[in-house]
């Protein structure tokens, strides 16, 4: 590796005594990882691959470790010890899908900072593309996945899913998109100051409005390992979504509150009415009264969980926890983790 100062170490665009061009940059390649053992290796390699493309720049890549159960640590020590320019941190316990990604995002230096999946889903190969695209001048660079080989309902319900959050969201949010993409440091000095401990990254990509670009890509199927997003890590990130930047459901509560009551009210007008003019022949009996009962119950309770959601996620941002816990860092040169 280049030891060489990179742009980032230095303040400004400085050139060093005796160079007539301004300093190498730094793309740091960013990747959760949770049991990826069978992976890992080919990640880091077709990584390897694709940076070679632009040798104007050095890299980084920074893989963090969500306490694995399978020898995925073992692997990636093994080639950080080869490489110095595979990095690792290890979390003390699994801190989820959100907040491990987000804090390895915050860890890395470079002057481009590339956010991807671990299990190939997001072709390595791409970043030659992100690079070109932000090298052009453009601050974000996005992978959008039109189409996917991955199983057709789960895509089909993942699309239907945005494009609805789409539709609710105060923001136009960007179709097809997973959060894969280049970001400038610009951008994430600007995350950096949100400070979100729950952050919806693809919705803040949108919100945040810098002019991007968009390359479509065809999502490969995972050909190795177990994905982890099951039913409730799903259901998790699409609440996040819609707590995050929509106020609808909210607003949904109340207004079906109101027309609820006021279709009661007409209701038991209508009944009053019809028992005074027909007083020994009308019978009320007791099926609508049931009905009734268990429909505004099931309401009440749908509403009651939406409005939990939004306090959970307020919740979340009052206790100010931090994002992870580290247990151990592999060639970062001690630097003490950035906030």
């Amino acid at each position: 590796m280049n030891d060489s100062p990179t742009l980032h170490d230095l303040p400004g665009k400085q050139l060093l005594p005796g160079m007539d061009s301004p300093l190498r940059k730094l793309v740091s390649i960013v990747t959760p990882c949770y049991n990826e053992a069978e992976n890992v290796e080919i990640l880091v390699e077709r990584i390897r691959n694709a940076c070679a493309a632009f040798p104007q720049h050095d890299y980084e890549h920074i893989l963090i470790d969500n306490a694995s159960t399978d020898d995925t640590v073992a692997r990636i020590k093994r080639m950080a010890a080869a490489d110095s320019r595979v990095k690792l941190i290890v979390n003390v316990r699994n801190f989820g899908h959100v907040r491990s990604p987000y804090h390895a995002f915050l860890q890395a230096r470079g002057d481009a900072v590339i956010a991807m999946a671990s299990d190939l889903q997001d072709p390595p190969e791409m970043i030659v593309e992100f690079v070109r695209h932000w090298e052009a001048g453009f601050k974000v660079v996005i992978g959008v996945k039109p189409k996917s080989r991955e199983a057709p309902l789960m895509f089909l319900v993942r699309r239907m899913y945005y494009r609805g959050l789409g539709k609710i969201s105060e923001i136009p949010l960007i179709e097809n998109f997973t959060g894969f993409g280049l970001y400038d440091r610009e951008v994430v000095e600007v995350v950096r100051k949100i400070d979100d401990r729950d952050v919806y990254f693809r919705g803040l990509v949108a919100d945040l409005g810098y002019a991007r670009a968009e390359i479509p890509f065809t999502q490969p199927r995972r050909e190795r390992g177990v994905t982890k997003n099951n039913f409730y890590i799903l259901y998790d990130h699409a609440m996040l979504g819609i707590t995050s930047h929509s106020k609808l459901p909210l607003r949904l509560a109340t207004f079906s509150g109101f027309v609820l009551s006021l279709i009661s009210l007409l209701i038991a007008l209508g009944y009053l009415v019809a028992k005074l003019l027909f007083w020994d022949r009308f019978s009320l009996g007791t099926a609508p009264l049931v009905i009734g009962v268990f429909f505004f119950a099931a309401v009440q309770l749908f509403f009651v969980g939406i409005l939990g959601e939004y306090i959970g996620a307020i919740h979340t941002q009052l206790h100010k926890r931090p994002l992870v816990i580290e247990k151990e860092r592999v060639n970062f040169d001690n630097t003490p983790p950035a906030d």
